[in-house]
């Protein structure tokens, strides 16, 4: 479950599921829960960040590199990036001040009513909300280590592993074909299977993991 709505909620970044914003609020509420990311976090860091800077270990919100040029260990990337969620997506919000100020609304709404549920009943709503926000959070940013870590290059069709077997890409809504997904980041994910196949040619075969069937 935990895979799936990280999953959903990266897509829900790119293209909003629904056409009234109130809906994606609300949706976007429900994700928090499930994955510790608030309203807006994702596309200040994800989207408005990481996809503009993956090509730049010394930019990139995501960065599996340390400042020694060494690539991070699995566990290292993933609490480091989960500790600087939130404030590296505050810091990209500055280029964009309105998705910011949203970010900052939900974030704050989201955690106030989180904190009433739990001081209303500390030990359910300590395990039924903020331990499984710590956890999705962290299980978000481990599940993003092998997307890039040990790819430093400028080629953006070498710069992302793929995955091309379905069973994950079952479970995270076709995010293996992810040096497709940041060829062009806007397109469906339904439609990242077709992309992939357009552009395999330009992918290097080693960085192409999985069996399609």
């Amino acid at each position: 479950m935990t895979a799936q709505k990280q999953a959903e909620n990266h897509h829900h970044q790119h293209t909003k599921t629904f056409y009234f914003k109130p809906l994606n609020r609300l949706l976007e509420f429900f994700y928090a829960l499930h994955t510790g990311v608030t309203t807006n976090l994702w596309l200040l860091h994800h989207v408005f960040g990481h996809h503009h800077n993956y090509l730049d270990q010394a930019k990139d919100e995501s960065r599996w590199k340390r400042a020694s040029g060494d690539t991070m260990g699995e566990w290292e990337y993933t609490f480091i990036i989960a500790l600087t969620a939130y404030p590296r997506g505050y810091q990209v919000g500055k280029r964009h001040p309105k998705a910011q100020r949203t970010f900052i609304l939900y974030a704050l709404l989201t955690f106030s009513i989180v904190a009433l549920l739990t001081w209303y009943k500390p030990l359910a709503g300590f395990l039924l909300f903020v331990v499984p926000m710590i956890f999705g959070l962290i299980a978000t940013s481990w599940a993003t280590y092998d997307h890039h870590a040990g790819l430093d290059t400028d080629d953006a069709f070498a710069a992302s592993y793929s995955n091309v077997g379905r069973l994950y890409n079952v479970l995270t809504g076709n995010l293996g074909y992810h040096a497709a997904h940041h060829y062009k980041q806007g397109v469906h994910w339904s439609e990242l299977p077709q992309l992939h196949e357009k552009i395999k040619s330009r992918i290097p075969p080693e960085l192409i993991r999985g069996a399609a069937t």
